[in-house]
């Protein structure tokens, strides 16, 4: 199938851009076009901007109960498009038709339906003396998302965005944009009023940076790199704009002495290699006790010759390519910095893996032995890629988890539980799992330092599309 997604989704109509060039989109797996879509610029951007301004004033007026049974419509449309939009996020970035099927589409369903939960008995007024407080949409919001967990990142930001009574332009990002268009085709079905969702395609500075910059934007919500994190920062900074922005991770993983290290070492190496490594809170640095490193190399060994890496179309297939030709070209660069650096190479390494002479596929490859200070260490690799360091001490391990720019997610691992519980408070982490242990669709994602600002998911992420009005004088004559 050849998808031709040329059209903005603009005040409830497709639309041809005003300013555009053709852009297209190659499927990972194979190297061929699977589709083409058009590449948006400021004039497209102030269009959709104008629209989303102009449907605020109804649509935030509109009532809680409201906003719930358009929420109940939104789930049933995406239930109706769920295939086509699990096939479309195995083209377009390559995930395996399991996995697309699985997570990557059943997590729009989750963020839906959580919301549908929270709105239920959510408070958007409370009395506190003689003021009433009153939580209000924070108004016209830019949605910027990334190709790597598509239906996520963009049923996280619409959702409550939707919830909160915001309207929005969402830019999703240039190499996932044909699961983006089906979530437009959900919104117009489930009855959405014209202008309060829009969507235009584009890259980053000819859509993204207008976006961010646009001073009838009140709030960006963006998900990326941190370096990408930044430059949006910049951009939205001269118009005192919220910014809500989920970034990178490099994320530990400490087992500690007394962890089933099977069920750790196995869990863990394929959590990294799920997505193809495409995750930000993928638990890439496993800290193990240095007198169990042979240990734990033997078991992850043998669990990365269980990947079967292929077509994502196999229902055999567990890992699938990386995303694109830049993508793969980066995470080879890094496996090669690797072995230059000295890390013991123990699974995987460069080059494509066996059998597979096109396509952006990646082996699956673990280091051991690696230093903190090494570059695969310190910097996201954003591949099917494992360091494992080693540590000598409770405390030293703590340290070394703690020794990265990064904060988003962090996992431990102890057959005693208050044991994993005191280390875990002590890591500087949005998120830290215990045992293997995963929240549901209400637990809040986001992180410290470089990783970000702001939560997402369930009420939390309510709470980041709304303004705080004290009205004071409630009881006064």
């Amino acid at each position: 199938m050849m998808y031709d997604n040329r059209r903005f989704y603009i005040d409830g109509a497709w639309v041809d851009p005003i300013e555009a060039t053709e852009f297209k989109v190659i499927n990972p797996a194979t190297e061929a076009v699977a589709g083409v879509i058009s590449m948006g610029g400021p004039k497209d951007v102030d269009r959709a901007v104008a629209a989303a301004r102009r449907a605020f004033d109804g649509y935030s007026r509109i009532t809680p109960a409201e906003r719930l049974a358009l929420l109940e419509r939104v789930l049933a449309a995406y239930n109706a498009h769920y295939d086509e939009i699990a096939r479309a996020i195995s083209t377009e970035m390559g995930a395996p038709i399991k996995l697309a099927k699985g997570s990557q589409t059943r997590i729009g369903v989750g963020h839906i339906s959580a919301m549908i939960e929270v709105l239920k008995t959510f408070q958007f007024e409370q009395r506190q003396g003689t003021t009433r407080l009153v939580q209000e949409p924070v108004g016209v919001c830019a949605l910027i998302t990334p190709w790597n967990w598509p239906m996520n990142q963009i049923a996280a930001k619409v959702v409550p965005a939707l919830a909160a009574g915001c309207t929005m332009v969402l830019k999703p990002s240039e190499y996932s944009p044909f699961s983006a268009v089906i979530w437009a085709k959900v919104m117009h079905e489930a009855g959405v009023p014209a202008g309060v969702f829009n969507l235009i395609n584009g890259d980053g500075p000819h859509a993204g940076a207008p976006l961010a910059s646009h001073r009838d934007i009140d709030m960006v919500s963006f998900t990326g790199s941190t370096r990408a994190g930044t430059e949006v920062a910049k951009n939205a900074a001269a118009s005192v704009k919220r910014v809500h922005q989920e970034l990178g991770g490099k994320s530990p993983n400490i087992l500690l002495d007394d962890a089933d290290f099977e069920r750790a070492v196995k869990h863990s190496v394929l959590h990294v290699f799920q997505n193809s490594g495409q995750s930000c809170n993928a638990p890439t640095r496993m800290l193990v006790p240095a007198a169990r490193l042979a240990e734990v190399e033997a078991i992850a060994k043998r669990i990365t010759s269980s990947v079967v890496v292929g077509d994502p179309t196999s229902e055999s297939t567990t890992v699938g390519p990386v995303v694109s030709k830049v993508q793969f070209d980066r995470v080879e660069g890094y496996i090669e910095k690797g072995i230059a650096e000295g890390a013991k190479l123990i699974a995987g390494g460069a080059g494509r893996p066996e059998g597979l002479a096109k396509g952006y596929f990646v082996r699956p490859t673990i280091f051991s032995g690696v230093r903190n200070d090494m570059t695969i260490a310190r910097e996201e690799i954003f591949g099917p890629v494992l360091c494992i360091l080693p540590y000598q001490t409770e405390e030293q391990a703590v340290q070394i988890a703690n020794d990265t720019p990064y904060g988003l997610a962090a996992y431990v691992w102890s057959q005693n539980n208050i044991r994993a519980r005191r280390v875990a408070s002590r890591i500087r982490a949005g998120q830290v799992a215990l045992n293997g242990a995963s929240g549901d669709m209400k637990t809040p994602f986001g992180g410290f330092k470089m990783s970000g600002n702001g939560r997402e998911y369930g009420e939390f992420g309510l709470r980041d599309f709304l303004e705080v009005k004290a009205v004071i004088g409630v009881d006064a004559a």
